[in-house]
């Protein structure tokens, strides 16, 4: 077949080195990130340059706030908010890591009786001529792959959080200087935590390859099985952390919007309302630990998926080294695509009035996805020999190496048209949000239905892209081909997450620029940059997703492969069914997430409410709302709601793998995936619309949105209304979709010997 330009032991240092340099990166920018001091002698506030938007003026000069007072109320706002997350995630991650220690033991359980916890070795799944290490060795190391995987999704959930809540405050005092100084904090700080997910994520993975090789040796079949719970690790604890940061931050800004807005007629985080330190908490453990755990399981997965692929094809089959590592070799030179992109951003060029920064994130994602296309060329031409085989199914397939570069080229351009035409229907520089913005001259209702038809349309293009992904990396290499579209589409990951993060950082800042009582100008600034990240939150989301929907078809096919399932027949009842009740999960789990946000806001605004009524001067300003319990409310109730859609996503596999067998398990997961993708991209880009149709009016910036306007007005109160009802969905119920598809395909697959060894329990009693 031929052999590869680039050695073995290139690939040995290339791989660890990427990762290091991410590492080091990070660190550099945290570095520069912590020069803006948050101590009242702040002496720095005159900067000797012009650049980054410094010509716009120092505000605080000509308003007269250049005061000790603020800068000492911006840092105690942010002690505040990082106190409040670290307490959140400290309470999640107990309940968690029981979750964690039980599923650990279940996963041994049942991979050990496989074979009866027998410890001989036993013939091969795909080649019974050879003798493969026992399936006692498959669950011990299944364990503990699945371990380090949620130790690793749970610290980068943890570190990103910790980063944001740490950059806030610090973008809100660089405000003062210019628009420039202030995203070029905010964008530092979101590629800290872009970075440190992706270098940790890969190089966690490496070692622990590197390790189970010393006992696997030249069972690379084994060892690529036991490496699937690293997946399974990484997105169970995204379930957890997207779900229950989902319902905190949603039912905090619900109240905080219902009460404070609409009620009382205040502004956005508004000191008064008792809600606000609970909103500005809930961005950071959902907006930033949920999604980087969620990102963090994308990446985990496929992989995985594509390692166990390549694992059972030529690459496998002649120990071809650098070959096998193709899929680890992409996400590392995706690393240093990403750092050198993010210098365009931070470095090359500079940000001097409002109207560059969303251009300038989609520079972002325009310049990596350039960079990133020629750099796959030369990882394929150089990691991959001229010709191979690829598993499909039972037989062999012959691929190039062109050809191969396609898949994972197909899916990187994938996920930018996804993210564009998510930016076209989210973003108020565009029809469609402008539409919905109109539609509140009439009130809520039409707001509503303009709002869901929106969400039902910017779905076509999204699902064309992806099935065009589907059909022309699966006609070039099975499912291997898939499995690398979906690493494509993740390549970037490093610059999607830093665009990611930005936003909840810039939204953050705005908040404490209010509380602190900074001046109005400063708060344009601010709700400039949080205009442009929610954007480019949509945008991440619809990677998140179509990432997802490729990652949990490459899952899907590992498992059917592993499962010893030919063909899945549609027309077999067993299938049919699993196919019918998989399409209905995804309504379920939505059902179970909304309502948990409409539970537990509907006690933030009964207790926001009393506040108002009970606490004297609160409403003029003159005594202080009591925060801390509307801390405890948010986090009371995102813990106890997060369990059951949890239990929900991991049971079903489980139950139905166990008792209706692996054919009844494969329609459930081709079932949840056709519909799972089509609401998490409806929900998402509608809470989205209505999002920035609210924001639209808000801002005044054209004179539609000045017929609509101002705050308080009856369009406005609509537009509120709408955005309120959309919150659960862009930010619980979608994003956390994606999760639910991908695990349960990950979980069917790391069950799968069990499953075709024991399973099918009710079918083979009657």
């Amino acid at each position: 077949m031929g052999s590869t330009l680039m050695s073995d032991l290139a690939t040995e240092i290339l791989i660890p080195l990427c990762a290091v340099v991410g590492i080091v990166f990070s660190l550099v920018q945290w570095l520069l990130v912590s020069r803006v001091k948050l101590t009242p002698d702040r002496t720095a506030s005159a900067p000797s340059s012009k650049k980054n938007g410094y010509n716009d003026y120092l505000i605080e000069e000509e308003d007269g706030i250049n005061d000790h007072s603020v800068v000492a109320k911006c840092a105690e706002i942010q002690n505040a908010i990082s106190e409040g997350a670290t307490s959140f995630l400290f309470t999640e991650y107990q309940y968690v890591g029981v979750f964690m220690v039980a599923f650990a033991i279940l996963i041994f359980l049942f991979l050990g009786s496989v074979e009866s916890f027998s410890t001989e070795s036993q013939p091969c799944t795909y080649n019974q001529h050879e003798m493969c290490k026992p399936a006692l060795a498959t669950a011990i190391f299944s364990t503990i792959s699945f371990v380090l995987g949620a130790v690793t999704s749970v610290v980068s959930g943890f570190l990103g959080m910790k980063i944001a809540t740490y950059a806030n405050a610090r973008t809100t005092l660089e405000a003062r200087k210019g628009v420039g100084k202030a995203f070029i904090t905010a964008f530092r700080s979101g590629a800290v935590m872009g970075f440190l997910l992706a270098a940790n994520g890969l190089l966690v993975l490496y070692i622990v390859i590197n390790l189970f090789k010393l006992y696997y040796g030249d069972d690379w079949e084994g060892l690529f099985e036991a490496i699937t719970g690293y997946g399974l690790g990484g997105s169970s604890m995204a379930l957890f952390g997207r779900v229950g940061g989902g319902i905190y931050t949603k039912a905090a800004d619900v109240g905080a919007d219902l009460v404070g807005k609409v009620e009382r007629n205040i502004p956005e985080d508004d000191p008064r309302n008792p809600a606000v330190i609970a909103d500005n908490v809930g961005d950071n453990v959902g907006d930033i630990a949920g999604m980087g755990s969620d990102l963090f399981g994308s990446y985990a997965e496929s992989s995985c998926a594509a390692l166990v692929v390549a694992s059972i094809s030529s690459f496998g089959i002649n120990h071809e080294f650098t070959a096998m590592c193709y899929p680890l070799l992409i996400s590392s030179v995706g690393i240093i695509v990403c750092l050198i992109t993010t210098l365009f951003a931070t470095d090359f060029f500079e940000i001097k009035a409002v109207k560059e920064i969303e251009p300038a994130l989609k520079k972002q994602l325009i310049i990596s996805t350039v960079l990133m296309t020629a750099a796959i060329a030369v990882v394929s031409w150089i990691a991959l020999p001229s010709s191979f085989t690829i598993y499909n199914f039972g037989s062999q397939k012959v691929v190039k190496n062109w050809q191969l570069f396609l898949c994972v080229g197909v899916g990187l351009w994938a996920g930018l048209i996804i993210g564009f035409v998510t930016e076209y229907y989210t973003s108020n520089a565009y029809s469609p949000v402008q539409d919905v913005a109109d539609s509140c001259r009439t009130g809520a209702a039409t707001n509503v239905i303009f709002g869901l038809a929106l969400g039902y349309k910017s779905v076509i293009i999204p699902i064309f892209a992806i099935a065009v992904s589907i059909f022309v990396s699966f006609s070039f290499a099975a499912m291997y081909g898939i499995a690398m579209a979906a690493l494509g589409m993740l390549s970037t990951i490093a610059t999607g997450l830093a665009i990611d993060a930005y936003g909840p950082i810039s939204d953050n800042a705005g908040g404490i620029a209010e509380m602190a009582g900074m001046s109005h100008r400063i708060r344009e600034r601010t709700d400039a940059l949080d205009a442009a990240g929610n954007t480019t939150a949509a945008i991440g989301k619809g990677f998140a997703i179509g990432s997802a929907a490729l990652v949990s078809l490459a899952l899907f096919g590992a498992f059917v492969s592993r499962a010893g399932i030919s063909t899945v027949d549609v027309l077999s009842p067993k299938v049919f069914v699993g196919l019918i009740v998989g399409a209905m999960l995804p309504y379920w789990f939505s059902a179970m997430t909304m309502k948990s946000v409409g539970s537990a806001a509907l006690k933030m605004v009964e207790e926001v409410r009393r506040q108002f009524n009970t606490i004297p001067g609160l409403m003029e300003g003159t005594a202080k709302p009591d925060y801390a319990t509307c801390v405890k409310i948010s986090t009371d109730a995102s813990i106890k709601e997060m369990i059951p859609p949890g239990a929900l996503v991991m049971l079903t596999p489980l139950i139905v793998g166990t008792f209706f067998g692996v054919e009844t398990l494969s329609g459930i997961l081709a079932g949840s995936l056709v519909s799972g993708v089509q609401i998490a991209i409806s929900a998402s880009n509608t809470g989205g619309a209505w999002d920035n149709a609210k924001k639209y009016i808000e801002a005044g910036a054209s004179e539609h949105a000045r017929t609509l306007g101002p705050k308080g007005s009856d369009p406005h109160k609509a537009a509120v209304i709408g955005d309120t009802i959309g919150d659960p969905l862009k930010d619980t119920s979608g994003p956390s979709l994606n999760i639910l598809i991908k695990l349960m395909a990950v979980e069917s697959l790391v069950f799968a010997p069990f499953f075709a060894t024991h399973g099918g329990l009710l079918f083979k009693i009657f």
